[in-house]
């Protein structure tokens, strides 16, 4: 076995050039500091469905854009909710009469 390495395979702090606890964080003041980007929009083309209710469902998703990701579930289940009673509207809607069924035993 390599003699720099103890046999228990964990290099001490001091000798791997870990800074020990009571050196100061020096940072390079030019280097910035970590900073995650914010919310961007991932400017998805929406075509225009013909339904007035669908397309404002639709419209309503860009609000995610401005939104962090744990704000994104309350939009998402709104427009959720706002497509699937559109398509629930469609069944309530009248539609032209039915044929008259004909009882063909007589």
């Amino acid at each position: 076995m390599n003699e720099s390495v103890p046999e228990s395979g964990v290099v001490p702090e001091a000798e791997a050039g870990v800074p020990a606890e009571d050196t100061p964080d020096v940072r390079d003041p030019a280097e910035p500091a970590y900073d995650p980007a914010g919310p961007a929009p991932l400017d998805v083309e929406r075509v225009p469905t013909g339904s007035a209710e669908v397309d404002a469902q639709l419209d309503r998703l860009g609000d995610a854009d401005h939104l962090a990701t744990d704000g994104h579930l309350e939009v998402y289940e709104d427009v959720h909710r706002g497509l699937r009673d559109a398509l629930t509207a469609l069944d309530a809607r009248p539609g032209p009469p039915a044929p008259p069924s004909y009882d063909r035993r007589s």
